[in-house]
């Protein structure tokens, strides 16, 4: 059944009033106009209009009666003091859609913005806009190519902005330059970091809740923290700076202090009053790296602050307000550091709403290319010097860089240093295999003479005395091996990725994941038994 057709408009005391002369047919009048439509059936229009409108309002619905039987005019009487007052128009209208039915699977609803006060036209979209009035939007005007001068024409303006083409168009082209922000302009290849980007860039300009950056030291943490708050900064969201702040060189009395501020005097040594990091972040972007770190007793204030958005530096009772967003970053696993009673559970469940573990580069091989053009590039803007690979040495490079034999345990940071030794110690601004095969060495030798800690676990910590005794001793170092390499990594996935890294790389779908809980399984292990 064809939905019937409900209007919503206000009176309008210019454009509407023209007398009760013959000769008002002649003349276009906006909701007239508006149930005179051959292509377009009015079936109900609710007509809003003041005290001072009264007769207006009753003769327009007469004239719309003469030339829309079909219409049943519904006059509303709502008083505006000021209709300019967008405070009042916008509360008068908001109340009178909210004492309304509306029943969007009988009717199709619009809402006439020809007629009322640029703020009442204003509210009209916001209203609609917020679906707290479930239409479209409809305008008539006057045709001057019409021979019927009083009909005029219509447009309808539908806010689902996903169905005009062109903008959806421009909306994904938007989307994507944020994602190569956040990329830093690196088109990197790497399906599951892309999509973490991909969710990350929408995150990061509908949402001003804490975001929780995971991974290893060296993945990018404080990298993507600062283009988070530039693309933020970029699409004008911001007001504040980004206040970039490494937890672990908050020790003892002083962290309060750096933190929360202080007052003058308020302890041996404090001559004059501090701000503190969390006020000078006030409107901007907060970045605690290695929160882990911060003690308990700032991680309580912190909580507060968050929730809040208020805190008391330390010597004064009057509270600061200070609206930033925070971005966290950890190398450690906080769930673990909150079970060892290291870490608050309250503070880990509010900065954990938006959470992202950053893959290590050893995990992102298929990227590692792209990474050595962006190095190079980064190396020609800082000193100015274009310096690049010859053919044999660039392929030397990348098949050492992506193989199993190079660990970057220090991850782009690795990456980072190794191309600007190269980049340093060539001659003529090109780096040759002889080059390539010297910093092989050197990154040999810093990865391969570093005392590794151990990866093993004790199997106590899991599995009961008479499991163990019958395990073989293969079993048990095996699978002490890969416990110990679970206790390092938040998820299954991460751990899988170092287990299974050469394996992984033949697999079209790797399913990381899987295999580790099927492993596990053998010995009657989940991976919740890991990380409780």
């Amino acid at each position: 059944m064809k939905k019937k057709t409900v209007a919503v408009s206000l009176i309008g005391t210019q454009l509407d009033y023209v007398g009760k002369r013959v000769d008002r047919w002649a003349r276009w009048r906006p909701n007239v106009s508006l149930c005179s439509q051959e292509d377009l059936i009015i079936d109900q229009l609710h007509m809003l209009h003041d005290n001072h409108s009264n007769r207006l309002a009753n003769n327009v619905a007469v004239d719309i009666e003469s030339v829309s039987p079909e219409t049943n005019v519904v006059l509303h009487l709502v008083n505006f003091n000021d209709p300019w007052d967008f405070e009042e128009v916008y509360a008068k209208l908001f109340d009178w859609c909210q004492q309304q039915t509306f029943d969007t699977d009988k009717y199709d609803y619009l809402f006439h913005i020809t007629t009322g006060t640029h703020v009442v036209q204003i509210c009209s979209y916001l209203l609609t806009e917020s679906r707290h009035f479930p239409g479209r939007l409809i305008q008539t005007s006057p045709d001057k190519d019409s021979k019927n001068k009083s009909i005029g024409r219509i447009q309808i303006i539908d806010l689902d902005l996903s169905k005009y083409d062109q903008l959806a168009t421009r909306f994904d082209r938007e989307h994507l330059e944020g994602k190569a922000f956040l990329k830093g302009g690196i088109k990197t290849k790497n399906v599951a970091f892309n999509r973490l980007i991909t969710q990350i860039e929408k995150v990061a300009i509908r949402s001003h809740d804490p975001m929780l950056l995971t991974g290893p030291t060296g993945a990018g943490k404080s990298q993507l923290a600062t283009r988070i708050f530039q693309l933020k900064k970029k699409r004008a969201m911001l007001k504040g700076d980004l206040v970039s702040v490494n937890c672990a060189t908050l020790k003892g009395e002083n962290a309060m202090a750096a933190l929360f501020g202080h007052t003058k005097g308020a302890f041996t040594g404090a001559q004059s009053a501090r701000e503190g990091f969390l006020l000078t972040a006030n409107n901007g972007v907060l970045f605690l790296d290695e929160i882990g770190e911060l003690g308990l007793e700032e991680q309580a204030m912190l909580l507060h602050a968050i929730e809040n958005k208020t805190f008391h530096p330390v010597g004064s009772d009057t509270p600061v307000k200070s609206n930033f967003q925070l971005i966290a970053g950890t190398n450690r696993n906080l769930k673990q550091e909150v079970k060892k009673g290291a870490f608050r559970e309250d503070l880990l469940a509010r900065i954990n709403l938006w959470a992202y573990d950053l893959p290590a580069l050893k995990d992102r091989k298929e990227d590692i290319p792209a990474n050595i053009d962006y190095e190079l590039d980064r190396y020609a803007q800082i000193t100015g010097q274009r310096v690049q690979f010859n053919k044999e040495a660039k392929l030397a490079f990348v098949d050492f860089a992506t193989s199993n034999k190079a660990l970057w345990t220090s991850n782009f940071r690795d990456l980072s240093s190794a191309i600007t030794r190269l980049c340093t110690l060539a001659d003529s601004s090109r780096i040759t295999a002889v080059d390539v095969t010297d910093e092989i060495e050197r990154l040999n030798v810093a990865w391969f003479d570093t005392e590794q800690p151990s990866t093993a676990t004790s199997l106590a910590n899991y599995l009961s005395p008479e499991a163990i005794a019958q395990l073989d001793h293969f079993d048990a170092n095996q699978l002490s091996f890969v416990l110990g390499v679970c206790e390092h990594h938040n998820s299954m996935a991460s751990a899988g990725r170092e287990l299974f890294n050469v394996s992984r790389t033949m697999k079209s779908q790797p399913n990381d994941s899987s295999r580790l809980q099927k492993y596990l399984g053998k010995f009657g292990l989940k991976w919740r038994d890991l990380s409780s």
